[in-house]
């Protein structure tokens, strides 16, 4: 029998882990840890979040993270791979999650709340691993070896349920006819992060932005006078947010409402210490619960 989970369950209970997973782009700790293994720069980013795939050509990069622009990519991959080897990139990623926790949580690392909630996430993760089709970058990272300390655990099936949210995102947006850049102004268009700083991290020109932007115009995604959403770009956005929370629910659906509330509550102390550190792009979490 196939248990059904509310998506909005799915998506609540990914949104409290997010900080936990997604603070290894933005810790302090990330530059010198790999710095001392031969990585630098923006390859940093790029290397420590492909490795999982092995010493990847550029373009497998570009395809599997979606919305960077080629250009950007080959900046910093093959070279990376050069510099240090996955194998040890993806040994210090773990060393920068591990500092990280220890600054900003280290009452909760050990904790039973965070020792439950360990259990929790790698059993949905498991269950997610059932499902690795058309998932490259998520089927990659269930290919590693588990890490053995709760907080690190808590991370490290966190990170495989974010890339496996990712997978079928971008797969649905690949089936909405969005290419990379056009993802990346949509998502601008929500006003959650400033349009040019979206497309400057992301290694894209004006012409490039402005070319895109133009097509989305065409196709009555974005309005004509401004960085908005038209009613059908809207109605678009919606959808996507909708399946991708559908799609990603089958994970967590093992867990139960009751499970996923327990995980929740469970994470919360080290995801808000992240936030607390301003370590996370996400500034709140969702509302406590009793």
């Amino acid at each position: 029998m196939t248990t059904t989970l509310d998506p909005m369950t799915a998506r609540r209970t990914w949104m409290t882990l997010e900080p936990i997973h997604g603070m290894v782009y933005f810790t302090p700790h990330g530059a010198a840890i790999y710095d001392a293994v031969g990585l630098t720069g923006r390859g940093q980013y790029f290397a420590s979040r492909a490795a999982a795939m092995g010493a990847v050509a550029p373009e497998v990069v570009t395809a599997t993270f979606y919305n960077f622009a080629p250009t950007l990519v080959r900046s910093c991959i093959p070279e990376a791979w050069d510099q240090a080897s996955p194998a040890d990139i993806l040994a210090a990623r773990l060393r920068v999650v591990d500092a990280s926790l220890h600054e900003v949580a280290s009452a909760h690392i050990a904790s039973a709340a965070t020792v439950t909630a360990a259990e929790l996430v790698r059993r949905a993760a498991h269950t997610a691993m059932d499902r690795t089709e058309g998932k490259p970058l998520f089927a990659a990272h269930a290919s590693l070896p588990w890490p053995t300390d709760p907080h690190l655990v808590v991370w490290h099936g966190q990170t495989l349920l974010r890339e496996y949210r990712g997978d079928i995102h971008v797969a649905l947006l690949v089936s909405e006819g969005l290419s990379g850049l056009e993802a990346l102004i949509t998502h601008a268009a929500t006003g959650a992060v400033p349009a040019e700083m979206l497309r400057t991290l992301r290694g894209w020109s004006d012409d490039e932005w402005n070319g895109a932007l133009d097509s989305l115009r065409a196709r009555g995604i974005i309005a004509a006078d401004q960085l908005a959403f038209t009613p059908n770009g809207e109605a678009l956005r919606q959808r996507l947010e909708d399946r991708t929370d559908a799609l990603s629910a089958d994970a967590w659906a093992v867990l139960g409402e009751d499970g996923c509330k327990t995980l929740r509550l469970s994470a919360r102390p080290m995801s808000a210490a992240v936030i607390d550190a301003g370590w996370s792009p996400l500034r709140k979490l969702p509302p406590a619960e009793d």
